[in-house]
């Protein structure tokens, strides 16, 4: 759990900005819900593992010596979610469309972009089987990325029924699907053998669990196959192809499960409605993202990027977890953006905007003695009234004017007023230009507009040239 100083909540704020610019142009509306929730809403949502890591918040008053919690702080906010619909259903449209973007909170071990505090940008959509979710969901984290300045990221998308139906393949018996899925869900961080002693620690037969490992190591080999379809079909996408040999290679082993077969189409279709959206390029079918919460029931997505451990967001289908709450069956799909590695990423690779750097005003009006407090403080405030808009500090003493300088240069402000007893006297002020260190006396009538246009042309010197085409750019 952190602070977060001036330069951070600027960032913050525009990240959210952005993704909330794009997922409201998706027709997704604004939902809040408290920080605490009744542990039983939390509790056994999140399998053995996430259980371990939620905010238990004991009980209060002549129950405190008991050791016991009834409350929680949150832990995501699909389940928060769940609970809204089943709670407001008849409040909320056939098809809810909703974003949320608010802190949850994790007992884990804090490390590179991983904190015990955070934020989480939802999207999700409720009352809908249709894989058009799947794709949309896809398509609207995709635009929200790509606006944030990713380029280099993929959507690796599986389904549990793919998995369930891989499982069955090889062997494994129904009743430890769970636990071959919370084993193979570490396969990209501890490795074949880690992965191999985990299946034996949790009764997976050995057999069944060198076949599933072959399985998952042989999956390199369909980007040589995906090498072969792309190269022989004209308008056939790397990607594209990647997935067609991903689904045949799926269908191959699964052969005619019911589950396994089911789950490939829909994934099947879900590539197609994303190929409709534009956004199947982003897409890597992969069987081996297993996930762990253990409300997912369809499709399950996940975002990696190079050079970070963990993701920057996934999600998934949950049919079933709004029916805990309401008893009624409603399906539901959601899709959750990390923000806070996206901030570390982005702060890492310098992709913010220069101008969130900017100082905390435009200008700082001195205060030249105590006879003239009042005075700088009717100034300051005429400034605000003359421009919109314009950021105006006044230094909160009567002090000596390189201090008052020096303390405007370390917080960058760009310009600074002077109105000394003279300047008074005639109604002006002095302007200093902190950059060029030039200053002129201006009619205290006119300080507001001349400031504004000295503002504009600092702003407007500081755009990149424009391109050329001699530039190729």
């Amino acid at each position: 759990m952190r602070d977060f100083l001036p330069v951070d909540v600027r960032r913050r704020e525009y990240v959210i900005s952005r993704i909330k610019q794009t997922y409201e142009r998706y027709g997704f509306e604004p939902l809040e819900t408290p920080s605490v929730e009744n542990i039983e809403t939390l509790m056994g949502k999140y399998g053995e593992e996430g259980n371990q890591l939620i905010f238990k918040i004991l009980k209060r008053g002549e129950h405190e010596k008991s050791g016991e919690a009834d409350l929680a702080l949150r832990y995501d906010l699909t389940v928060p979610l769940a609970r809204v619909v089943a709670e407001y259903g008849d409040r909320l449209p056939k098809f809810f469309k909703r974003y949320q973007i608010q802190p949850v909170w994790r007992a884990d071990r804090p490390a590179r972009g991983r904190f015990r505090e955070f934020y989480q940008c939802d999207v999700d959509v409720t009352g809908t089987r249709s894989p058009v979710v799947e794709a949309e969901l896809c398509a609207a984290a995709s635009e929200a990325l790509e606006s944030l300045g990713f380029r280099d990221f993929t959507i690796r998308l599986n389904h549990r029924g793919v998995l369930a139906g891989v499982l069955e393949a090889a062997g494994v018996a129904a009743e430890r699907h769970g636990e071959a899925l919370v084993a193979i869900d570490k396969l990209d961080k501890v490795g074949r053998e880690g992965v191999a002693r985990e299946f034996a620690a949790r009764g997976i037969p050995a057999e069944s669990g060198e076949t599933l490992l072959g399985f998952f190591e042989n999956l390199p080999a369909l980007e040589h196959a995906a090498e072969f379809i792309a190269g022989g079909r004209e308008g056939v996408s790397p990607a594209e192809a990647y997935n067609r040999a991903a689904l045949g290679r799926l269908v191959e082993f699964i052969g005619e499960g019911e589950a396994g077969a089911r789950g490939v189409e829909e994934l099947r279709r879900i590539v197609e409605c994303a190929e409709a959206y534009g956004a199947a390029d982003r897409l890597k079918i992969d069987p081996s993202l297993a996930r762990g919460l253990s409300y997912y029931t369809g499709a399950i997505m996940e975002i990696s990027v190079p050079d970070l451990a963990g993701s920057l967001g996934g999600g998934g289908r949950y049919d079933n977890l709004i029916g805990m709450f309401s008893g009624r069956d409603i399906p539901a799909c959601g899709f959750s953006l990390g923000l806070e590695r996206i901030i570390v990423v982005m702060t890492e690779r310098g992709m913010f905007p220069a101008d969130l750097e900017r100082a905390a005003a435009d200008v700082l009006v001195t205060v030249w003695n105590e006879d003239g407090f009042t005075d700088s403080l009717a100034f300051a405030a005429e400034l605000r009234r003359a421009a919109p808009g314009l950021r105006v500090d006044v230094y909160p003493e009567a002090d000596k004017l390189g201090k008052q300088l020096k303390y405007a240069s370390v917080r960058g402000v760009p310009f600074v007023f002077v109105i000394g007893d003279e300047e008074r006297a005639r109604r002006e002020v002095a302007l200093k230009d902190m950059e060029s260190g030039e200053q002129e006396s201006l009619a205290r009538a006119h300080a507001g507009p001349v400031l504004y246009e000295r503002l504009h042309a600092r702003a407007a010197r500081s755009l990149p040239a424009p391109a050329s085409e001699a530039d190729g750019r």
